[in-house]
């Protein structure tokens, strides 16, 4: 059993990486979740930006500076 796990950690070790951001890197914003935007939601963007990142939250936590219909949304996202 311990041979499986530690394979199966090895394996998602291998296939994952923790994304590396910093104060000023430019992200997309992923919209699908956005019940608000206007338009259809077949012909909805998946992601909006890029915007400019204004402060870290931990290590996979960004704030963002918003902007056009994205103004109102909270500026932090995962």
């Amino acid at each position: 059993m311990n041979d499986a796990l530690e394979h199966a950690k090895q394996k998602w070790d291998k296939s994952h990486k923790t994304p590396e951001f910093k104060v000023g890197d430019l992200i997309l914003v992923s919209t699908l979740s956005f019940s608000n935007i206007k338009g259809p939601k077949i012909s909805k963007d998946s992601f909006a930006g890029p915007f400019i990142i204004k402060a870290l939250h931990g290590t996979n936590a960004v704030q963002v500076e918003l902007s056009g219909e994205l103004e109102n949304k909270h500026p932090t996202f995962p």
